[in-house]
């Protein structure tokens, strides 16, 4: 499945429901929790980020791989961010005690069995993958 959201202001719930929509997805509602979370995190912060108008695009696009590798890809062309060189944050601090921010790319590594990123052809691209 592969689908552009152009503009993308308003629309993460439109673009997460498109991808946990996709015959791609595993019928397991455990790992459906996994990614879906997983989905939301990447999908919420381009669409708060990755334009200062919010009038930008995002491609997303799931394949599942003859070995049963789900596959999530979310591409846009925004400020360029790679969320994977933000250190994790200290889980162990207490809430109060956390700096803001950071938590969601740390759930997606931690759910995903790989997520990485890119910066190609003045697009991020965000990769999650998930062994099903």
């Amino acid at each position: 499945m592969e689908k552009r959201f152009d503009p993308i202001k308003d629309k993460t719930a439109e673009i997460i429901e498109a991808i946990m929509q996709s015959p791609d997805m595993p019928n397991d509602d455990e790992l459906l929790f996994k990614i879906r979370l997983s989905v939301e995190e990447a999908a919420e912060n381009i669409v708060q980020y990755a334009y200062a108008e919010g009038e930008g695009y995002v491609v997303v696009k799931t394949e599942r791989t003859p070995t049963n590798l789900l596959i999530i890809t979310l591409r846009d062309e925004g400020v360029p961010f790679n969320p994977l060189e933000q250190d994790d944050p200290d889980i162990t601090l207490s809430a109060e005690d956390r700096q803001i921010g950071g938590l969601g790319i740390f759930l997606c590594k931690k759910l995903m069995d790989k997520v990485s990123y890119t910066f190609e052809n003045k697009c991020n691209i965000l990769i999650m993958e998930k062994q099903l």
